[in-house]
């Protein structure tokens, strides 16, 4: 997390750096970051992941537009934005869980809005969809049951 703890002039100056470094010598860059405006400058593809899990992975601009994991909504939901005005910040419920205990079936299924039996007892792939990758039961085609 290269632009943690920084003022915002310093965090342009290495952002601008980092990209003169990719450009001159034509590689790309592995960020590391939970600064989705970082992410969203920088980023051509974006991995979410949760608890060392990845669950969705898609090209920046579809990921934005159209976010597919329920951790991912949560995500860019919780970021404010000058366009509405709300009392209060989205938050993710809940916490994330223990390194040491996690839970048997999905990693996010304790905070997750949309979780179903099915997600504590087996934890999902990560599956192809809509030109993405994502790790949800909620897009897997032999999912039948409703949601909690």
């Amino acid at each position: 997390e290269p632009t943690t703890a920084l003022d915002v002039t310093i965090q342009a100056q290495i952002v601008k750096l980092m990209k003169e470094l990719q450009t001159n010598s034509g590689t790309s860059i592995i960020l590391i970051t939970h600064d989705m405006g970082i992410v969203a400058e920088m980023a051509d593809e974006i991995m979410v992941m949760y608890a060392g899990n990845v669950v969705e992975k898609a090209e920046k601009r579809e990921l934005f537009k159209n976010p597919m994991h329920p951790y991912t909504r949560g995500l860019l939901a919780s970021i404010p934005s000058l366009s509405k005005s709300v009392d209060r910040l989205y938050t993710i419920e809940g916490v994330v869980p223990s390194l040491k205990k996690m839970p048997k079936g999905c990693r996010f299924c304790d905070r997750c809005p949309s979780a179903m039996t099915r997600c504590r007892e087996e934890n999902p792939e990560l599956i192809h969809r809509e030109g993405r990758m994502i790790r949800c039961f909620l897009y897997d085609d032999t999912n039948r049951e409703e949601s909690n």
